[in-house]
This record gives C-alpha cells, structure tokens and sequence, in this order.
C-alpha cells in the first residue's frame, strides 16, 4: 500500500489507444453499401413474405375444398396412396442402394490403388482388376438367382393338394 501512494504517476491521465488504423478515425453510421443493400432487400423480402402468406392462403382454401372430396372418394384414394407410396420408397431405396454401391466400388478402387502403390501396379491395372472382380461378383450373383428360381420351379411342382 506503501508504493502506491509513493507512485507519482498514480493521479496522470492515462493515454487511450484505440484499435483504429488511422488516428483520425471517428465513428460513422452505416456505410453507402450497407444503406443500398438494406434498400434492395427490404422490398424483396416483402414480396417473398406476400407470396408465402397468398400461397399459405391459397393451400387453406384448396384443402377446405378438397377434404370432402378426400372423404367420399377414400376407398380408391388410400389404396393409390399406398400404392404410390411404396413405388416412391421403392425408387428411393433403390437409388440410395445404387449410391452405396458405387461408393463402395470406389473406395474398394482406391483403396486397392493404395495397397499396391508400392508393389509397382499402376492405376489402369488396378482399375481393370477391379472391373475384373466386380463382373465375377456380377456373374456369381446371377447364378445364385438362376439356383433360387431354378428350386422354385421344383418346389412348386411337389405342391400336391
């Protein structure tokens, strides 16, 4: 406590730098851009809010309209629905299967590549091994569905009623 009082540069003003580049910085509003792009996107944020607010609208009405239709024609549009339900899984499905098929093809490719950087075979000769195996996995699998229908085809015949 004894050297704080002692200090003579206690009581002087303290000098403020501030984070500024310039010594003659002074704070201003909003730059000429920043008014000009507020300007620009506040009408065009309006008509998008207007256009979601007539196409909220527009979705209420047609569906008051539509439910009584829904009602009394139910029979054939749940079984449509339904049906186009599964077709659009189906689709679905099969493209995100075809997806991992070939992400899997081409981490296998590169991953071969990697392996045999260093036993001296190049990128073609990988790829073509590569083709090579995915046309005996190819042929392998058609052999076992000819099996599957080919016991089918026996099975069904040993039905006796």
């Amino acid at each position: 406590m004894a050297d704080r009082d002692r200090d003579p540069d206690r009581n002087q003003p303290q000098e403020i730098r501030l984070l500024h580049p310039s010594p003659h910085y002074r704070q201003t509003g909003p730059s000429t851009t920043q008014i000009v792009a507020v300007l620009t996107l506040l009408p065009v944020g309006g008509s998008l809010l207007a256009l979601a607010a007539l196409t909220l609208t527009g979705t209420l009405i047609g569906l008051s309209i539509a439910i009584p239709l829904f009602i009394i024609f139910s029979p054939v549009i749940v079984p449509a629905t339904i049906a186009i339900s599964m077709a659009v899984a189906g689709f679905l499905s099969s493209g995100a299967f075809g997806l991992t098929g070939l992400s899997s093809l081409n981490y296998g490719l590169k991953r071969m590549i990697r392996a045999n950087a260093g036993a001296g075979i190049g990128k073609g000769q990988a790829k073509r091994g590569m083709w090579d195996m995915v046309g005996y996995v190819g042929q392998k699998t058609k052999d076992v569905g000819q099996n599957m229908e080919n016991k089918a085809h026996e099975g069904g015949g040993a039905v006796r009623t």
